[in-house]
């Protein structure tokens, strides 16, 4: 049975199911997938051992200060889709509107490319199977795990992400034993960090197209926000899922780098060569097979199909929560924004799934419009943060301007202002980076496949703007006053 959110209970009628346990693990397995287990040889490739090290370690320094940002406002207002309700209640509905939409939009296209991957991952082991069985299969299993309860979606978030935890674990202790040549058979030490170019090579080019590739590899991380709004302690557990996630990301991302690089040099033709989909030369079966285990493609092949799973599962429900989010602050129909009994938006959710369904669909039928759906997709994410640095910045001077004391926020943004405009920056050099050589040749499809978020984010913002006279909110009348339960933003949309 389908309710209409109330205010029987926090945050709307959604459940708060979610342990602490759950939102640490979740907000770590978001950021572990193929883009560590695969893609991170490429990044070492490109800018030798030196540079891919740099660019992880300043990316993983503005994700960390971007999640204290999102922790200040998760705590003081814990709501499921909280970037949507944060851009719009502290800088303008419009904004609100806008990165609402295309965060939905981001995630609920990126489930239908994990399937897409999943079917991929089992030609491995099945090559005779259709692809679209094995993706259908999985998109199967999504829906029904979002569909019972979030709990049930927590923990099976927390032991899929566990199993990659495990698996760098033991990664990272093999490739150790194996730079010391107790396996393998050989010391090998640091003579790779010091080869022709290494162990910076390209310069500041190389190292700024890796902080791209690193960029799409920590995303993910913001998931910590969407699941606030159903933690059941969301004061305790978001900001010790902070201060947790970053510590992690930090030692596993790397010191992987680091054992990688060790044990393949830069100049391997097998890293220029490691895509998403090929296996057989990810970096962490070549280290595996380099140690002398055999089975290494097998098991790493498992390890990623889960990883590409765990992804698509996280994107479900953060798309879901959005879209639900999305409802209740008038941006999407009403009905989007009904409940079961269980506490699932499953109108947001049926949605979702449709959507993903056919942008699948799309790849057998129209492989041209896959690929500009997943273009549109690409830069959103770091979108989504710019939205969530500037709704910090902002929410943070509002607080003071309006003669808060900060001893009354439940958890405290680190180095405020230098976290959100630190942000700012590296957003914005990120998205222009993407691939500048389009720019400069004047390759117009390039620019467009590259950069197409950009304008649609813009056109959803100007769209509203215009059509609601919405205006950028008045610090002295952003209400920073801490909520526990789902606001209603639509009365924001009159401006």
């Amino acid at each position: 049975m389908m309710k209409e959110n109330s205010n029987e209970e926090p945050n709307g009628h959604v459940q708060r199911g979610l342990k602490a346990r759950h939102v640490s693990m979740i907000a770590l397995g978001g950021c572990i997938g193929t883009g560590l287990f695969v893609a991170s040889g490429s990044a070492i490739s490109q800018a030798g051992p030196g540079g891919a090290l740099t660019a992880y370690i300043l990316m993983g320094l503005m994700v960390y200060f971007l999640m204290t940002s999102l922790g200040e406002m998760a705590t003081n207002m814990p709501i499921s889709g909280s970037f949507a309700a944060y851009s719009a209640k502290y800088v303008d509905p419009a904004l609100g509107f806008a990165m609402g939409w295309n965060y939905w939009f981001n995630w609920a296209i990126t489930v239908a490319v994990d399937i897409s991957t999943a079917a991929l991952v089992m030609k491995f082991w099945l090559p005779n199977v259709p692809a679209w069985i094995w993706s259908a299969i999985a998109l199967i299993l999504i829906f029904l795990i979002n569909a019972m309860s979030v709990s049930t979606f927590g923990e099976t978030e927390f032991w899929m992400s566990a199993i990659k935890v495990v698996t760098i674990i033991v990664f990272l202790a093999i490739g150790a034993l194996t730079i010391f040549g107790i396996m393998g058979g050989h010391f090998i030490g640091m003579r790779n960090f010091s080869i022709k170019q290494a162990p910076f090579v390209g310069g500041f080019p190389a190292i700024l197209s890796v902080f791209v590739v690193a960029g799409f590899s920590f995303q993910g991380t913001e998931l910590v926000g969407i699941t606030a709004g159903e933690s059941q302690d969301p004061q305790h557990s978001v900001p010790k899922a902070i201060n947790e996630v970053f510590w992690r990301i930090i030692l596993f991302y790397i010191l992987t780098i680091f054992v990688i690089a060790a044990i393949i040099p830069y100049t391997s033709h097998s890293l220029l060569g490691s895509s998403a989909t090929d296996i057989a030369i990810s970096p962490f079966t070549l280290v595996f097979q380099r140690a002398g285990l055999a089975a290494a493609a097998s098991v790493m092949n498992a390890v990623i199909l889960t990883s590409v799973i765990s992804s698509a599962n996280s994107g479900m429900y953060a798309s879901t929560r959005m879209l639900y989010s999305l409802s209740n602050s008038g941006y999407a129909p009403k009905k989007l924004g009904q409940t079961a009994e269980n506490g699932i938006p499953y109108y947001s959710l049926l949605v979702t799934t449709v959507v993903s369904l056919l942008t699948f669909i799309s790849s057998i039928a129209g492989p041209q419009i896959y690929m500009w759906l997943v273009a549109a997709s690409g830069l959103t994410g770091f979108i989504a943060w710019f939205g969530i640095a500037i709704s910090h910045y902002r929410f943070r001077r509002a607080f003071i301007k309006q003669g808060h004391d900060l001893s009354e926020l439940k958890y405290h943004a680190k180095l405020f202002p230098f976290g959100p405009v630190l942000c700012l920056i590296l957003c914005i050099l990120v998205i222009v980076g993407q691939n500048p050589t389009a720019f400069m040749n004047f390759d117009w499809k390039q620019i467009l496949v590259t950069y197409i978020s950009v304008p649609l984010v813009l056109i959803l913002y100007i769209a509203y703007k215009l059509k609601n006279h919405t205006k950028i909110i008045p610090l002295e009348k952003i209400d920073v006053s801490p909520s526990h339960k789902d606001e209603d933003l639509s009365k924001l949309n009159k401006g």
